[in-house]
């Protein structure tokens, strides 16, 4: 999708204090290095989703300030002339790595790092954040309510409930890339190729003198994609049965029935009394679709509790990630070059998962040669290399006494160079492309890492290399 609007001032104010503060000091072209990352995975789940990567790409092509943009400024009364005029020539010039869409991530590894002179490597950090934030939340939701419906197609339902435009549009395209069947967002098919999906509204069959007209004006237009939504008054009184006589009508003109939704009242009776009725009536092969407020929890319920179900509509609850509505990415610097020397930076905290880890980095995955299963995660200095024929000892996060030791496995490099010079070098995937390589890249995690109760942790370590550098770090600090 074509960014056709200005997004540049779409920006924490900080960014540009900071970068009129780097060039009056002199240090607006210093080499940074800044990682986005985040620490905590939401609804304490065992994996997120990484998705935005393609609206990074368009900010970060596009980035231009214009004219009102630079009066504007100059109208705030506190940057100088000089800094105005970078900003009116301001071409970016970065060198960007990012992991690709789809992949499952895990909190402390960096998703995208930037090198670049400090004014441009600072200024992106909002946009980044808020593209990269946005939609892995909704894609790391929506991958849960996948795995909730086991194998039974999710359509995302929510663009009325969204935050907004943007959230509706590019929350289905994150909703479809981890798993969802399409969205009932017409544009966000029209844009980003995410199949757009639905039939009809409570207002249909209340526009019509009965119910029975209703169903019947709708098979007429549309017979060979018939679903009828059963609960406008009575789902098993008048509803289902009137569904029945129009799928009858349909089969004997020929056509096949697609099935009925429902969108209020118990599911699990509903359905189950729905699924009787159609089948005596000799339609089997009819769908049940349940909607109303859907979330992963309540689609595991009462699908143990036995409810007929072929497939979701899911709304508010995804489009909002209503259980827990901030992904929480956040964006450091890691090192600053001196005479073409990575001298590394870390920040310090007394809250322990606020320090980070300092440096150029490079993300690894081992996979176990037997399954194919990912076993664990490496962060690495970017320019280590994994000896793949050697045992090798992972420690647990904090580097404790835990640790596991693997053997007979592959490690891949995660990382792509997304940028060279402020060009880009890498081409986005459509959205159906990435959407099955996440489907893919899920099937390497284990049972374990994937359940929604006390998910296996899944092991993120750092080289012993990454870890003397930080150390040392600390220590310097302390003393």
């Amino acid at each position: 999708m074509t960014n056709k609007r200005n997004l540049t001032l779409l920006t924490d104010f900080y960014e540009l204090t900071m970068g009129n503060g780097y060039l009056e000091n002199g240090m607006g072209d210093t080499i940074c290095y800044f990682d986005l990352y985040f620490r905590k995975i939401p609804d304490n789940g065992g994996f997120a989703v990484m998705c935005g990567l393609e609206q990074v790409i368009d900010y970060l092509k596009n980035i231009r300030f214009e004219d009102d943009d630079i009066e504007y400024l100059r109208g705030k009364g506190i940057f100088s002339e000089k800094f105005l005029e970078y900003l009116r020539g301001f071409k970016f010039s970065c060198d960007v790595w990012a992991i690709p869409e789809g992949t499952p991530i895990f909190p402390n590894e960096p998703l995208i790092t930037v090198r670049g002179p400090a004014i441009q490597a600072q200024f992106v950090e909002t946009m980044l954040l808020l593209c990269i934030n946005h939609q892995s939340l909704i894609a790391t939701k929506a991958a849960r309510i996948v795995k909730a419906a086991d194998g039974r197609p999710v359509m995302e339902f929510g663009s009325r409930r969204a935050q907004g435009s943007d959230g509706a549009i590019y929350g289905a395209r994150a909703a479809y890339i981890a798993g969802c069947s399409g969205t009932a967002c017409t544009i966000s098919d029209k844009l980003m190729g995410t199949p757009a999906l639905g039939t009809m509204a409570h207002s249909w069959v209340q526009m019509f003198d009965t119910e029975l007209d209703a169903f019947r004006a709708y098979a007429k237009v549309y017979p060979d994609s018939c679903t009828l939504l059963v609960d406008t008054y009575n789902v098993l009184h008048s509803g289902i049965p009137n569904a029945i006589t129009v799928f009858r009508e349909l089969a004997a003109a020929g056509h096949k029935p697609a099935g009925i939704r429902i969108d209020s009242g118990d599911i699990t009776y509903l359905s189950r009394r729905a699924r009787q009725m159609l089948d005596e009536a000799g339609f089997p092969e009819a769908k049940i679709c349940i909607s109303n407020s859907l979330d992963e929890y309540i689609i595991e319920d009462i699908l143990r509790q036995g409810a007929c179900i072929d497939s979701f509509g899911v709304g508010e609850r995804l489009i909002t990630s209503k259980s827990e509505p901030v992904f929480g990415g956040v964006y450091k610097l890691t090192g600053v070059e001196k005479d073409g020397v990575i001298i590394p930076k870390i920040k310090v905290s007394e809250n322990v998962a606020k320090i980070t880890t300092p440096h150029f980095k490079e993300v690894w995955r081992f996979y176990d040669n037997r399954s194919g299963k990912a076993i664990a995660d490496l962060l690495t200095l970017r320019d280590e290399e994994i000896d793949s024929t050697k045992p090798y000892v992972l420690f647990d996060p904090e580097h404790t006494y835990k640790k596991k030791t693997v053997t007979d496995f592959t490690a891949k490099r995660l990382t792509k160079q997304i940028f060279r010079g402020g060009e880009c070098v890498y081409t986005s995937p459509s959205a159906g492309e990435i959407k099955a390589y996440c489907a893919a890249q899920a099937e390497t995690l284990w049972d374990e890492v994937k359940r929604f109760e006390n998910p296996h942790t899944y092991y993120v370590d750092l080289s012993e290399k990454l870890w003397n550098v930080k150390h040392e770090l600390l220590h310097r600090m302390s003393d």
